[in-house]
C-alpha cells in the first residue's frame, strides 16, 4: 500500500461516511426503539395484510428477540441498500474519478506501479466498508444496551454482523471490478452499481412470492440470512464463501487495471 495514497483517500472518504453513518444511526435509533415483544401480534396482523410488500424488505418474520427484530427490519434491506450507495460513491472516489479527471498520469509518474495502485486502492475499500460494518454493529449494541439491556443475545449478533460484512465485501469488489475493467467513469459506476441492484432486486422479488422463488439462484443476497443468524438456525459457511469471492474479485480486478490501456 501507498501511504501518501492512503491518506488522500480518507480525506476523499469522510464526507460521504460521515452522511450515510448519520442516516444509519438515525434508522437504528427508530427501529430498536420500537422493539416490544407484546406487538408481535399487531406486527403479523399488518403482515398478513400486506404479505407480498414485507417480505420484499425481508420483514417477513418480525421476530420474538431483539437480534431477530433487528435482523427483520434493519439487516434485511436497510443495511444492504445504505452501505451500497456507500460504496458506489468511495469506489468513484477512489479509482474512477481519477481516471476520468486525468489524474491517473500523474499518479502513474510516480514511483508507484499500476498494481501497488490498485491494490491501495481495493485496500482502500476494503477498510472503508470494515469501518462501516463497525459502525453498524456498534451502534446496535449501544442502542440495544440503553433502550433493552440485556436482551440482545451477543453471539448471534456478532454473527449476523459477520455476514453483512462478508456481503457488503462481496458487493464492493464487484463494484472495484468494474471500475477497473469499463473504460468510461460513468459506465464503470452503473455497471458495478447496476449490478448490485439487480441483486437487491431479484431477492425482493424472490422473496415476494413462491412463484419466484428459483431467482434466489441468480443472486448472492440469497447466502445472507440475517433472521436465520439471529435465529440460530443458518450456517456459517456462505460467509466464508462471499468473502472468498469478494478476494477472487478483487485479485481479478487488480489484475485488469494492470493489464488496462488507459488514456492518459
Amino acid at each position: 500500500m501507498n501511504g501518501a495514497l492512503v491518506r488522500r483517500d480518507a480525506a476523499l472518504a469522510w464526507r460521504p461516511f460521515l452522511l450515510i453513518g448519520a442516516v444509519l444511526a438515525m434508522y437504528a435509533g427508530v427501529v430498536t426503539s420500537m422493539f416490544d415483544p407484546d406487538l408481535g401480534e399487531s406486527l403479523r396482523m399488518m403482515m398478513e395484510a400486506m404479505p407480498q410488500m414485507f417480505a420484499a424488505f425481508g420483514m417477513a418474520d418480525p421476530g420474538s428477540t431483539l437480534a431477530g427484530f433487528l435482523a427483520n427490519y434493519l439487516y434485511g434491506f436497510l443495511y444492504i441498500a445504505l452501505p451500497l450507495v456507500l460504496i458506489l460513491l468511495l469506489n468513484s472516489r477512489f479509482l474512477v474519478r481519477w481516471i476520468d479527471q486525468g489524474s491517473m498520469a500523474w499518479l502513474l509518474a510516480a514511483p508507484l506501479s499500476r498494481r501497488k495502485l490498485a491494490a491501495t486502492q481495493a485496500a482502500a475499500l476494503v477498510v472503508a466498508v470494515t469501518l462501516l460494518c463497525l459502525w453498524i454493529a456498534g451502534l446496535g449494541l449501544g442502542f440495544s444496551t440503553v433502550m433493552f439491556p440485556g436482551e440482545l443475545d451477543m453471539t448471534r449478533y456478532a454473527v449476523m454482523n459477520l455476514g453483512l460484512w462478508a456481503l457488503l465485501q462481496l458487493l464492493a469488489a464487484l463494484c472495484f471490478l468494474a471500475g477497473c475493467a469499463v473504460p468510461d467513469s460513468r459506465l464503470a459506476t452503473g455497471a458495478g452499481g447496476g449490478v448490485c441492484v439487480v441483486f437487491v432486486l431479484v431477492d425482493m422479488l424472490a422473496g415476494m412470492d413462491e412463484g419466484w422463488e428459483a431467482l434466489r439462484f441468480f443472486t448472492p443476497l440469497t447466502l445472507y440470512d440475517p433472521a436465520g443468524l439471529a435465529a440460530g438456525t443458518a450456517p456459517l459457511w456462505p460467509a466464508a464463501v462471499l468473502t472468498g469471492a469478494a478476494l477472487i474479485l478483487y485479485a481479478v480486478g487488480i489484475a485488469v487495471f494492470c493489464r488496462r490501456d488507459l488514456s492518459l
